[in-house]
C-alpha cells in the first residue's frame, strides 16, 4: 500500500479542503466566536497542502507508477489554489533546484522581506489566473454571501502564499551564501509537530534539496537522520 500513499495524501488534502470550504463559505459570519478564525487558519493549512501535493507532483512523488496521474493531480492542485499554472511552476520549481541561490533562481532574491516576497510572486501570477479568479468570485457571489467568499476563499490562499513564502522560501534561503552548504539551503531546528503546521515539512528545507525525490511526509524522517549524523 506504500506506493499508493501520495495519491492517499492528496486526495485526502483535497476532499478536506473542498469540504471545509463548502461547509463555511455559507456559514454565518460570528466575528465573536473564536471557530470562526480557526476556521480561516484551517483553511489557510489546507491551501497550502495543496500547494505542498502540487508541489509533490513536480518532483513526480504523489503517483511514481503513473506520471500522468501523478501530474494530473497536480495541475489540480494548482487550480484549486486561486488558479495556479502548473506548467510553469513545475518549469520554476525545476529552475529553483538546479541553480539554488543563483542569479537563475527564480525562487531566492536576497534582500528586503517584502521585495522578495513580490518578486517572488511576480514569477508566478499570469494574467489567466487573475481572470479566473475574477471570473469565478463573480460566480461565487450569486450563492454565497461576498464576507464570506472573501474570508474562506480568498483570504486563506493569500495567508497561504505568505506562509509557504515565509517558512518554504525565505527562512530556509535567507543570506545563504555558505561554501560548504551544496544546497544554499538551511533547515530548522527538529520538532516535527512545528514542521508539519508550520509548511507540511518544508521547514526541513536542506533535506529537501538533498532528496527531493521524498515526498513532504518523509522529510521528517530525512531530519531524524541528519540530527543523528551531525550529533555523532
Amino acid at each position: 500500500m506504500k506506493k499508493y500513499t501520495g495519491l492517499f495524501s492528496a486526495g485526502m488534502i483535497i476532499l478536506l479542503w473542498g469540504l471545509h470550504l463548502s461547509f463555511w463559505i455559507q456559514e454565518p459570519i460570528h466575528w465573536q466566536s473564536p471557530w470562526f478564525y480557526l476556521a480561516i487558519l484551517v483553511q489557510t493549512h489546507l491551501y497550502t497542502g495543496l500547494f505542498i501535493s502540487s508541489h509533490d507532483a513536480i518532483h513526480g512523488v504523489v503517483s511514481i507508477e503513473y506520471p500522468r496521474l501523478n501530474h494530473a493531480i497536480g495541475r489540480l492542485c494548482a487550480i484549486l489554489f486561486a488558479f495556479n499554472n502548473y506548467t510553469i511552476l513545475r518549469k520554476k520549481h525545476h529552475h529553483h533546484h538546479a541553480y539554488v541561490n543563483t542569479v537563475d533562481d527564480p525562487d531566492v532574491h536576497q534582500g528586503n522581506f517584502f521585495i522578495w516576497w513580490f518578486k517572488f510572486m511576480f514569477q508566478y501570477i499570469h494574467w489567466t489566473q487573475i481572470l479566473a479568479m475574477a471570473i469565478t468570485y463573480n460566480l461565487l457571489k450569486i450563492w454565497f454571501p461576498m464576507e464570506n467568499i472573501i474570508l474562506i476563499w480568498e483570504l486563506p490562499a493569500i495567508l497561504a502564499t505568505l506562509q509557504l513564502f515565509y517558512f518554504g522560501t525565505y527562512l530556509p534561503h535567507r543570506g545563504t551564501h555558505e561554501p560548504d552548504n551544496k544546497h544554499q539551503s538551511r533547515s530548522q531546528a527538529k520538532n516535527h509537530l512545528w514542521a508539519f503546521l508550520s509548511c507540511y515539512n518544508f521547514g526541513y528545507h536542506y533535506e529537501h534539496h538533498d532528496k527531493p525525490y521524498l515526498p513532504w511526509w518523509k522529510l521528517a524522517e530525512a531530519k531524524e537522520q541528519n540530527s543523528q549524523i551531525s550529533s555523532r
